[in-house]
């Protein structure tokens, strides 16, 4: 779907562009030859160097939205133009009924379609007024007015006046439920339909085209009854559960991403000064609509506010990239508190305010990406501001040598990355120059697309108001802007041909204003990109997420915790079908109530989980928080805390200052008692571990307070009575895991909960089961071409593969420590051949890998991978050794990385291979003598 929409939105761009050329080259029929391989040529230009751009061919190879969402835009900024050589005939009011229609329609897709709305009431101004400055300003007003009207009034005011008639007609009027909304909808129809007659008989076009445009727009937008349909089909994973107006308007509102100040907001460290109930979400109970509170809003104190707040957040991480982003010195301001404590605030100034806007939000989240898609890229680690990640660079070596340092003698694994694409700055000066002449051969065209260029990037960046360390690059969200450049850099080859036909004159001259650009633009960029863009091969999210649920006993429940390490698995289950009887349970979402409830249910083979709460007990607006206070001098019976925490007696609630009652749990440290032969009867351990077997499991949870996700893990833990295994994967955060760390063990790309307590002094959680796991991955684990050099790898796929060589790495010293050599020769050699440094290159995790064919005899290959290592180390602290003084802050990271990876290696050879002892002791002898210079 993704690749048919891509390749439809070239075609479009290509229509669209020679359309805007036709109106610069050829007056009237005035068709020569010339004129008609010179437009051929812009389009070609525009169209081919737009498919190979960065951003849009990623996008085209992904099973995500934004492809088809470029497509929308495409078409519907194609059909304004048509409707433009048609204004002024009798069947003109079609085009506009059908962009209706593709924007209504595109609201199932994405949003970001709306964004051409701008565009397409300027192309309606110029073509019929007269452009004055007023009737500019009143152009400029009713395209932001018509863009929220469709925004808030249409796609969100619909399902609200669906809710308002909803509540009334159950909650006032004692119908059943969804009653209000087929009255609503009978409604609605009959007055569209009522206007339109109206306006027909009484011979007024304009009203009834408006009124059409209306309709088609509701009828493309009944698309989201979809959402609605599918909600009540009981689908395995329905997220937000949007059955009813209510829960479908939250979906609308994207409420789970939370919200951020646009216009007029708190800076990051504004003192809260109150609080106010969020909006209720209406909840169904007992035939009603119920409302229930679901958090509280913070008011701060007003002197730290600001217009247009771009530093809001209190993350310290944020805060931190704030001070640097923005170089903040700020003002002081002395707030007072109710015990009666004055502290002193710095607070930015408005103008630092700015200053992060411009240099990250605009700079770093933009241009950044802009420049990635028409100067080219540094390579595809996701970039920070760091000096050697994901900056754009030319290629040209003096401008990259000025802002990121030598380009030659790199480390190899930033050298040798795919992503390295250097465009020469061709596209970009080409673009330009497109822009340049079509303001000067036609403004009003130029102005249109420029508002395509602006509402598609530069206002979304307004818009999302972005924090720092975004957990992904977000280029893709910029991609209808990209298309607009692109527009220009088919305008700039009429421009060369402008220029070369006082050189080159006729058809010689047009082919080669057609064929040069053609070559160094799309050509450029295709022999670029290609390499980082072909997918073909690559499977191993796909036999990743295989792993995972290999790694688990049959029906058992695996706990994940991000996206990259539960969609891909639920994608092995919902369309290969492989081990539907495991639960994948993403802990991100089993905070919220309709989550809870779809686990109560059976999906395919797995039965539902084991949870015994009811549905009041966790529904919004109830337990949002569960505190934690060490109260209790002996751990808490999970089972009596649970009741205690699941009470509604007030006498068992804690009463906040508000004189609101909240649940709580008296106690941090938490027990369950063991019955030796349940573990044993469901194989949860096995009989010859049996003496290992706890009587009863303790732990702490290191918390001020459980979310709701942690009270249904507990729920779930106390209710199982190990029925059935429960895993956690290798990626869980140890601070997901609620203190059950020492209870592991690692069977795979899973750790599963045991009544064994971790004796090893490591940092790892839990303890290796090496029978299991060993079976584990020389039986059931798949590789997905992770080890094939003609492979391309991004940084995600490559942080996956440290992953697990991480995981194999610890399951060979296991296998060492028990005396297995054999078996952990089979291990290492594993290691080596899936996850070769021409994919996975080394890093931290290769030290244990020769430390430990240094332990089973095999010194030969431990010193082969060691000298490699040592060289790979020496190149990377060579470049950073070789900038200048000015670069060593932004690679100072990097450096002591390095140097601590260095002496780690020195240690593993040290007493195993005397020479390379002494070569790698004089290398970092000589490299700290260098710093200390």
């Amino acid at each position: 779907m993704s690749a048919l929409a891509s390749a439809f939105t070239i075609m479009f761009l290509f229509w669209t562009i020679t359309h805007l050329a036709r109106k610069i080259t050829i007056q009237g029929d005035n068709y020569t030859t010339e004129n008609i391989i010179t437009v051929t040529g812009a389009g070609l230009t525009g169209a081919l160097a737009f498919t190979f751009t960065d951003s849009f061919w990623f996008s085209a190879v992904e099973a995500e939205v934004y492809a088809l969402s470029s497509l929308f835009t495409a078409v519907v900024f194609w059909a304004i133009l048509k409707w433009e050589d048609s204004a002024g005939q009798p069947q003109s009011g079609r085009w506009l009924i059908l962009i209706a229609y593709l924007m209504g329609l595109s609201t199932g897709v994405h949003l970001l379609n709306l964004l051409a709305i701008p565009a397409i009431v300027f192309i309606f101004y110029f073509r019929t007024h007269t452009v004055t400055l007023k009737g500019f300003m009143v152009a400029s007003a009713v395209s932001v007015i018509l863009l929220l009207g469709v925004m808030y009034g249409i796609i969100q005011g619909f399902v609200v006046a669906a809710s308002w008639f909803e509540l009334f007609f159950v909650n006032t009027a004692g119908l059943p439920f969804k009653s209000g909304v087929a009255i609503y909808l009978i409604a609605v129809i009959s007055l569209l339909t009522g206007a339109l007659i109206y306006s027909h008989r009484k011979n007024k076009p304009v009203l009834n085209t408006i009124i059409l445009c209306i309709t088609a727009m509701l009828i493309g937008y009944s698309s989201y009854s979809i959402i609605v349909i599918r909600s009540h089909a009981g689908t395995p994973m329905d997220q937000a559960s949007p059955d009813n107006m209510f829960s479908l308007l939250d979906y609308l509102n994207r409420e789970q991403y939370g919200d951020r100040p646009l216009f007029h907001g708190p800076y990051y460290n504004a003192p809260i000064t109150g609080q106010r109930e969020r909006r209720p979400v209406y909840i169904q109970k007992e035939g009603r609509y119920v409302p229930v509170t679901r958090g509280y809003r913070y008011n701060y104190d007003s002197r730290f506010k600001t217009l247009f707040p771009r530093m809001y957040s209190p993350d310290p991480d944020h805060i931190e990239a704030y001070r640097e982003w923005g170089d903040i010195e700020g003002r002081e301001i002395k707030a007072e508190y109710e015990d009666g404590s004055v502290l002193t605030h710095i607070v930015p100034t408005f103008a630092e305010n700015l200053r992060f806007f411009f240099t990250y939000q605009l700079g770093h989240m933009y241009f950044r990406y802009f420049m990635w898609n028409f100067a080219g890229r540094q390579n595809d680690i996701q970039g920070h501001g760091r000096l050697l990640e994901g900056n754009w660079m030319s290629g040209i070596h003096f401008i990259d040598q000025q802002r990121l340092g030598p380009q030659f003698g790199m480390p190899r694994h930033l050298e040798d990355n795919r992503a390295r694409n250097r465009y020469y700055l061709l596209p970009l000066m080409l673009g330009i120059i497109g822009l340049l002449y079509h303001l000067q051969k036609n403004k009003k065209d130029a102005w249109v697309v420029f508002l395509l260029f602006f509402f598609t990037g530069i206002a979304i960046v307004i818009y999302l108001n972005q924090t720092p360390y975004q957990p992904r690059e977000r280029d893709y969200s910029y991609a209808g802007s990209f298309y607009a450049f692109a527009i220009w850099l088919g305008i700039g080859v009429l421009a060369v041909y402008d220029n070369l036909r006082h050189y080159v004159s006729g058809k010689k001259g047009a082919l080669l204003a057609t064929l040069v650009p053609l070559t160094f633009v799309p050509g450029v960029l295709a022999v670029q990109n290609w390499s980082d863009h072909d997918r073909s091969g690559r499977y191993v999210a796909r036999d990743m997420a295989v792993n995972y649920l290999n790694s688990c006993a049959p029906d058992a429940i695996l706990f994940t915790y991000g996206d990259n390490d539960t969609f891909p698995l639920w994608y092995a289950q919902e369309v290969e079908g492989i081990r539907t009887d495991v639960r994948v349970v993403n802990l991100s979402y089993l905070g919220t109530d309709w989550y809870i409830d779809q686990l109560k249910r059976q999906v395919y083979e797995s039965a539902p989980l084991p949870v015994s709460m009811a549905r009041d007990k966790y529904v919004t607006g109830t337990r949002e928080l569960i505190y934690l206070l060490d109260r209790m001098p002996e751990p808490a019976n999970l089972h009596d805390a649970l009741e205690f925490a699941l009470s509604d007696d007030t006498v068992n609630q804690l009463q906040l200052s508000t004189g609101e009652y909240v649940s709580y749990i008296p106690s941090k440290n938490f027990s369950l008692p063991v019955n030796p032969f349940q573990v044993l009867n469901t194989g949860t351990v096995e009989q010859e571990r049996a003496h290992l077997i706890e009587p009863e499991m303790e732990w702490f949870i290191n918390r001020r307070h459980l979310t709701r996700s942690g009270l249904a893990l507990l729920d779930m833990l106390a209710t199982n009575n190990w029925e059935r295994p429960i895993y956690f994967a290798v990626t869980v955060p140890t601070t997901e895991m609620l203190g059950l760390h020492n209870y592991l063990q690692l069977e795979g790309m899973a750790y599963r909960l045991v009544p064994i307590l971790k004796q090893e002094m490591d940092n790892y959680p839990g303890h290796v089961n090496t029978e299991a796991m060993y079976g584990n991955i020389t039986r059931h684990f798949e590789w997905g071409n992770i080890y094939d050099p003609a492979v391309y790898l991004d940084e995600t796929h490559r942080r996956m593969g440290s992953n697990l060589r991480s995981v194999l790495a610890r399951l060979a010293g296991n296998l060492v420590n028990e005396q297995k050599h054999d078996s952990a020769a089979v291990i290492l050699d594993l290691a080596m051949d899936v996850l070769p440094n021409e994919t996975i290159p080394y890093n931290y995790f290769i030290i244990p890998i020769i430390e430990n064919y240094y332990l089973i005899g095999e010194q030969d290959r431990a010193s082969s991978i060691a000298m490699q290592k040592s060289d790979l180390l020496q190149r990377e602290l060579n470049y950073y050794l070789s900038l200048h003084r000015r670069f060593r802050p932004y690679v100072e990271h990097e450096m002591q990385r390095a140097l601590s990876l260095y002496r780690e290696l020195l240690n593993t050879v040290t007493g195993n291979d005397y020479y390379l002892e002494q070569e790698i002791s004089g290398n970092l002898t000589g490299y700290m003598q260098l710093l200390r210079d």
